[in-house]
């Protein structure tokens, strides 16, 4: 299996600036999802919890430093902060609210990366340890072996711990399918993860009835 491409979560209200930034970020192996305004990009922070995050200083709605505010109380994400001229005092005061650092915009790729291939590539709830490049998980220390889909599956859950994710939801993004009518695969492969992570009694991935799936942070297996 391919290494999952890292996500960078591109916040600039110039949709050009985002569209080129994608186009020369994919060839470097990138994948880019972009956001208009500060409102939208909190709402694509949270569903897709990329692994770093790029915010223009002249972000519309929701402003660059009270995004980075919202981010920091959420997740430890990497937020760059990109600035142009006369924007010294927006990056001060964000730099104060927990943005990791300053970058100049227009982009440079060059400057990007380093700061995208830094960001971490391993997942860890509880006992739980994944590591998306080595296409490893471990439980308590111990390796366990996980065929792809269940590999795929964790994953999703594990960068959605805590949150309710629906079947549909699912299926869309680890089956790549909107057949509803397949949701019983579904069951059947949770099943097989519990097994596999010796989660006997359910507490770390749990049902919720006639939603979906939910990955426990506080969830303990016997």
């Amino acid at each position: 299996m391919a290494a999952e491409l890292p996500v960078l979560l591109a916040a600039d209200p110039d949709e050009n600036v985002v569209k080129e930034l994608a186009t020369e970020l994919e060839r470097e192996g990138v994948s880019v999802v972009g956001a208009s305004d500060g409102a939208q990009a909190l709402l694509q922070a949270g569903a897709l919890q990329p692994d770093v995050v790029l915010v223009s200083a002249t972000l519309p709605v929701i402003g660059a430093v009270e995004f980075v505010r919202a981010v920091r109380l959420a997740r430890a994400v990497p937020v760059l902060l990109g600035v142009g001229e006369g924007h010294a005092e927006q990056a001060v005061e964000a730099l104060a609210a927990g943005a990791s650092a300053v970058v100049a915009r227009p982009y440079r790729v060059p400057e990007l990366l380093p700061f995208i291939q830094a960001a971490p590539r391993v997942l860890c709830v509880g006992g739980v340890e994944l590591d998306v490049v080595a296409h490893q998980v471990r439980v308590d220390g111990r390796a366990v072996h996980l065929p792809l889909r269940e590999f795929e599956l964790l994953h999703y859950l594990m960068r959605n711990a805590d949150r309710t994710v629906t079947r549909e939801q699912i299926m869309r993004n680890v089956w790549h399918s909107t057949d509803n009518a397949s949701t019983n695969t579904i069951a059947v492969h949770v099943k097989r993860l519990r097994a596999r992570l010796g989660d006997d009694e359910d507490r770390l991935i749990q049902t919720v009835r006639g939603v979906g799936y939910r990955l426990s942070r506080s969830g303990t297996r016997t």
